[in-house]
């Protein structure tokens, strides 16, 4: 069963390769995703945060099946996210940076590439940020920070996995942790929330947010031991089998950004599937209901996505065919710091990014299966 996951991993590797993958600015030893397939003459943009997780992709293949030459693909994504922009690893929004920073910490564990600095820099944004005295949580963006700031899963979620995973810093990450659980928690649904403002609470429910914090419950539940961080993981994916992934299959939320949000739900779900501690039941069914999301959303995408040149293109939707784009129509914009998606959602690199993570996490899953 691994194998047969293995091999649609790669699949998806070798589309977003094929038609993804290119120099910046044309300069020999540069790399970044094109955002748009097929591209356009000019791309106006380039998804700081997209870049990261094409980045963390890189990393789950060479987890998968290690190879000299995805090592200088990783250091060279790496280099010229910091080229493109402008010398810098920051942004002015948290998420953002959270993202890269988790992706870089992965690349540098699994390939020994030495990037302390950029971990150092992303370490001092994510840490000198946190509010608890304006009732946060990091906020979202810089230019909010001390103006009415919005505190939200999406930037405090990543940020926790990130810290929960360096030593020094795992104290703050259950804070974090348990901010979140005080602050962002549907009392009805037991889904999480986008955020607060002013303490008013956005009501919106996101599937990647719900991922996000998988992702840290599990993180601490291994790191600490602490029950309540495996009490919330199955509570919470029990509310995601029941209310975000209808027949099995996570829903999806278009191209734009929404093109990725499915697919870090997958990450996490087969971090649960894989890593969270315990021999209860309460913790083995845990386990088993994200294993089996995982491997029933990635079967569902990959019957429904389309081939093109032999290769896959997946759908914005997982239970829904996917669309080949053609080289007209709208492409992706940003748009008030969010992008919004093409005209058909299946050209966005997010999308694309989307399944092969969803790939790669039912390899994870499948490979962690005792043999039948």
């Amino acid at each position: 069963m691994d194998l047969l996951w293995a091999n649609r991993a790669e699949s998806a590797e070798a589309a977003v390769t094929a038609r993804h993958l290119k120099a910046l600015w044309r300069i020999p030893g540069t790399q970044l995703g094109v955002v748009a397939w097929p591209p356009i003459r000019r791309a106006p943009h380039w998804h700081y945060w997209w870049q990261a997780h094409l980045l963390d992709c890189l990393v789950d293949a060479q987890l998968r099946d290690p190879q000299p030459e995805r090592v200088t693909r990783i250091k060279r994504q790496i280099r010229t996210h910091r080229l493109r922009n402008v010398g810098r690893w920051t942004n002015a929004y948290y998420d953002d940076m959270a993202w890269l920073a988790l992706a870089i910490q992965r690349a540098c564990r699994v390939t020994g590439v030495d990037r302390h600095r950029a971990l150092g820099t992303l370490t001092r944004e994510l840490t000198d940020s946190w509010m608890p005295e304006a009732g946060g949580g990091i906020p979202w963006r810089k230019d909010e920070q001390f103006t009415n700031p919005f505190f939200n899963a999406p930037a405090n979620g990543p940020a926790g996995i990130f810290l929960a995973r360096e030593p020094d810093w795992l104290g703050r990450a259950q804070e974090m942790g348990d901010w979140i659980d005080d602050t962002l928690i549907d009392p009805e649904t037991h889904l999480v929330f986008d955020g607060i403002r002013a303490g008013s609470l956005v009501r919106a429910e996101y599937t990647y947010c719900q991922g996000v914090v998988l992702g840290l419950e599990t993180e601490l539940a291994a790191r600490t031991g602490a029950e309540r961080h495996a009490a919330r993981v199955h509570r919470l994916v029990a509310a995601v089998k029941k209310q975000m992934a209808p027949g099995g299959v996570i829903k999806g939320a278009g191209g734009g950004d929404g093109g990725l949000f499915a697919g870090i739900t997958a990450r996490y779900l087969a971090l649960v599937a894989t890593d969270l501690p315990g021999d209860s039941a309460a913790d083995a069914e845990a386990r088993d209901t994200a294993g089996k999301l995982v491997l029933s959303s990635a079967k569902s995408a990959w019957d429904y996505r389309q081939s093109v040149n032999g290769l896959p293109l997946f759908g914005a939707f997982w239970d829904q065919a996917a669309e080949v784009p053609r080289a007209d129509g709208e492409v992706a914009t940003s748009i008030g710091g969010a992008v919004r998606e093409s005209e058909v959602p299946e050209r966005d690199l997010s999308v694309q990014l989307g399944g092969w993570m969803l790939m790669e996490a039912a390899h994870t899953v499948a490979a962690a299966q005792p043999a039948s």
